[in-house]
């Protein structure tokens, strides 16, 4: 099915306005994305330009640059985290578990919601049986947490026309890949409704650093602007608000205090939450009807 085939175009201004709990007024999602990039590959994303112009395998100092992430960057977001008490949702190739085991447990033992990120990173549509990598995904998070994971998206929000189809067979309940909505929106499938989550492209490290090139306070600037629209908004409907970071990116000791500039701010709000996805998830259910 294309896209408006799962979901019927619908004006915001249409709908009967979402009512979150007494004395909430907005959600903050906040999502720590963990990955796996194969040195037997070409890495998923590129700072520095190659040599000649043409990059060669392996891909040493890219594939170094992401690893700084797991073995300092991951740690300082994690200590800010614990020390703001907040939980966030961690998008993670379910190869972390296996490959980069001192961060999986660190995140699982501190309760953080694992939302499927694909096995390891490449495109959906690279895989040459795109079901059989998603129940991998989903069999290794399961079994490495215990529970089912209900959230996904897509490495590099990737997708075929299909996809949806694959992640409710597999009992996926959410995804992130669809940010068309500042609300959840329920998607048709072969296998009954996927819910796809408010997810902002553009309040996440990659966009704003690697490909926008912006400087390092352009986080706070975007991030509280954003916030102080949907604030405003938020009198009269639910408001959701998601915040996506790299250890490579924001953990990195020029970048990490405006991660805690936005993330001390917003804890400060009042009405303002922290919510994993599956929290939203199941506040939307309920707020149907549907559990």
């Amino acid at each position: 099915m294309i896209p408006s085939q799962r979901l019927p175009y619908s004006a915001i201004v249409d709908r009967a306005p979402l009512k979150l709990p007494r004395g909430v007024r907005l959600v903050v999602w906040p999502i720590v994305n963990v990955e796996v990039w194969d040195i037997g590959r070409p890495m998923p994303r590129q700072v520095l330009p190659p040599p000649t112009g043409v990059t060669r395998l392996p891909d040493v100092p890219h594939w170094a640059w992401h690893e700084y992430g797991m073995r300092v960057g991951f740690w300082r977001m994690k200590a800010l985290l614990d020390r703001l008490k907040i939980t966030p949702t961690l998008s993670v190739n379910a190869r972390v578990c296996t490959d980069y085991p001192r961060v999986a447990q660190a995140a699982r033992d501190a309760g953080w919601e694992f939302m499927g990120h694909s096995y390891d990173q490449r495109p959906i549509q690279l895989e040459p049986n795109q079901r059989a990598t998603i129940r991998r995904a989903v069999k290794v998070i399961k079994a490495y947490t215990g529970k089912q994971p209900v959230g996904w998206l897509g490495p590099g929000f990737t997708e075929t026309l299909d996809t949806p189809d694959l992640l409710a067979e597999a009992g996926i309940k959410y995804i992130a890949d669809w940010p068309l909505d500042d609300e959840p929106c329920e998607l048709r499938t072969k296998h009954g409704t996927l819910l796809s989550l408010p997810y902002s492209i553009e309040l996440n490290d990659i966009a704003m650093m690697m490909v926008q090139h912006h400087p390092a306070s352009e986080f706070v600037t975007r991030c509280m602007d954003y916030f102080e629209r949907l604030y405003a908004e938020s009198k009269s409907r639910a408001k959701i608000m998601s915040i996506a970071v790299h250890p490579y990116i924001s953990g990195t000791p020029y970048r990490i205090k405006y991660f805690e500039q936005v993330l001390t701010a917003l804890s400060k709000q009042p009405g303002v939450v922290f919510w994993t996805g599956e929290q939203i998830m199941n506040w939307y259910a309920a707020s149907r009807g549907k559990v």
